[in-house]
């Protein structure tokens, strides 16, 4: 068990904590701890180690992994399972048209799941918050390690306020120095769009600057893993979008802090690419140098059902050996985005005229540690063959792919389940080194600096094509570095592509577009063809100046009194 969390299992403590409102949290107290017990230092620790944890209790209605915001609204996959019913708000999340603020009328759940996750992400802002509390209450002076932890409460805060932020744009803040009252006359306009970036600027700089490089718990955060989150929040912020979210101007001292920052990390020797692909996304590999920040998941941990991957407990295949539920079906977009031509690159502008064919295109081999397809060996087990449609719920809907990245082989020991649905103890990771790479690249592309983003893309390639030897022979791979860039707009081109492949189905790439401003155009171009392949998607309609962001929840703004406001077009 990861040290983590058997300091968490200890430390069961009852904290009365702010929020924007939650029925969730209305729960008479089980024990109540004396001021002096909660601000000795073991019991500091424990209030951020409860903060840390609910990183992990997540579930697939309000999952960290994003796989249904970040990929059902890209055009990389499809929501999957017995249908659109079948969880109906994730296949408004494919459709764009149906969403509106009150999820809760979509039949038959009743359950507004965005409302359920902007509630679980400010519910562990208040775990954060309430440490910080304790501590300036203490005094920094009577605190060992104060600043310390201070440092992980801010890092895990505005995890949490990153994520409302690419949902939904305009939030409140809330930090500890606030009162109830403070609290009940905040809106979510109050701060700019960049005023909020700011915000969760400072508290990763905060961070960065006062933990150490290497922490000796595994999964506490570090410097350097406070560097990489400050260089994705400055990475987002650059893009200065309108009211309408289209992406109006590029900040590039940002884009410049951006390159420093991640030049920081790579000097530092701390993290590296694995030598294969695939290693990334096995359990033997948890913590692998190339984990920047990780959700630490397990099993048997003495919580009642353990913290593992209930962020995709919907999404193994429906047989060979996994039992449900077959949700997260990639795309034919997206598999097809996989093939490449006779020099190695990607077919950019050709790649979606024709379904992949197994026996005849060449494909980038991460397709084959994406993506499960039929007649293909399931992670790397040449015994357990997909098998087709018998692996699906609903093929004649979605197809019969399978995502498999955040899957384990069912025989694993890291497997725990309840009823029908799989779960694992392998980590979520929310950061990963070769995401952190391709930021510098983007960076120094909108720099104008896209020859030396050349090396760190054919970085990830070389990677790629060395990256064969688990794969059975499954396909007919060629990858090839690129030889140059003959202009940023080519560079920036590739960069997206690379981004696409090398963190496919990982939960990035609906943010990507909206960062980009190419959101409307990337997803037409997909319904145009995927609804001809896949007719369920005849409604489906992004609105520009709407569909970037969801929503903010209606019942938050009831709860709010009303003087919260609503996003654009809602």
């Amino acid at each position: 068990m990861k040290k983590m969390y058997q300091l968490f299992a200890s430390s069961l403590l009852t904290l009365s904590v702010l929020s924007c409102g939650s029925g969730d949290l209305d729960v008479p107290p089980k024990a109540v701890l004396t001021e002096e017990q909660v601000t000795s230092a073991e019991n500091i620790d424990g209030l951020v180690i409860a903060a840390y944890s609910y990183l992990g209790n997540d579930h697939y209605t309000s999952p960290m992994f994003l796989w249904p915001t970040g990929n059902l609204r890209a055009g990389d996959a499809h929501k999957g399972g017995n249908g659109p019913s079948d969880i109906f708000a994730y296949h408004a999340l494919s459709m764009f048209a149906p969403l509106v603020p009150d999820m809760e009328s979509f039949p038959p759940d009743l359950i507004d799941l965005n409302d359920k996750k902007w509630t679980r992400n400010y519910t562990g802002i208040s775990r954060a918050n309430a440490g910080l509390q304790v501590i300036a209450k203490a005094g920094v002076a009577a605190i060992p390690n104060a600043e310390e932890k201070q440092a992980e409460l801010r890092f895990i805060r505005s995890i949490f306020y990153f994520d409302l932020k690419i949902h939904h744009k305009h939030i409140p803040w809330i930090d500890e120095t606030m009162t109830q009252e403070e609290i009940l006359a905040t809106t979510n306009v109050d701060l700019t769009d960049q005023q909020l970036w700011d915000k969760i600027a400072d508290d990763f700089r905060f961070a960065s600057q006062n933990l150490p490089d290497v922490q000796q718990d595994v999964g506490r955060a570090s410097a350097l893993s406070a560097k990489a989150y400050l260089a994705k929040t400055l990475l987002y912020q650059a893009y200065v979008q309108n009211d309408t979210h289209e992406v109006v101007s590029i900040d590039s001292d940002k884009l410049n802090e951006v390159v420093s920052l991640v030049s920081e990390i790579e000097a530092s020797g701390v993290y590296g690419l694995l030598d294969d692909f695939g290693n990334n996304f096995q359990a033997a590999f948890d913590n692998s140098k190339e984990s920047v920040f990780a959700i630490q998941r397990s099993l048997n941990d003495g919580s009642p059902d353990g913290r593992g991957s209930w962020s995709t407990a919907l999404n193994a295949p429906q047989a060979g050996g996994f039992g449900c539920c077959g949700f997260h079906v990639p795309t034919d977009n997206f598999v097809n985005a996989f093939k490449t031509g006779n020099n190695g690159l990607p077919l950019f502008t050709t790649f979606n005229d024709a379904n992949y064919n197994m026996l005849t295109d060449q494909v980038d081999p991460r397709l084959d540690h994406t993506v499960a397809m039929e007649g293909k060996p399931f992670k790397y087990d040449p015994n357990l063959i997909h098998g087709g449609d018998s692996w699906s719920r609903a093929p004649g809907i979605y197809g019969n792919f399978n995502s498999m990245k955040e899957l384990e082989h069912p025989d694993c020991d890291c497997r725990g389940e309840n009823g029908p649905f799989p779960i694992w103890s392998m980590n979520t990771v929310l950061v990963r080194y070769a995401d952190v790479l391709l930021w510098k690249a983007e960076a120094l592309i909108q720099l104008d600096r896209y020859d030396e983003a050349l090396p760190i893309i054919n970085r990830l390639r070389t990677r790629a094509a060395n990256s064969t030897g688990m794969l059975n022979n499954a396909s007919i791979y060629n990858i090839k570095p690129y030889s140059s860039f003959a202009s940023k707009e080519q560079a920036f081109n590739a960069l997206r592509w690379e981004r696409r492949l090398e963190l496919g189905l990982e939960g990035h790439r609906f943010f990507d577009l909206v960062r980009w401003g190419v959101a409307k155009e990337t997803l037409e171009a997909y319904f145009d063809v995927e609804r001809t392949r896949k007719p369920y998607l005849e409604e489906a309609a992004f609105t520009k100046g709407k569909h970037e962001y969801l929503p903010i929840p209606n019942q938050q703004i009831n709860l709010s009194g009303g003087i919260y406001v609503q996003n654009p077009g809602y």
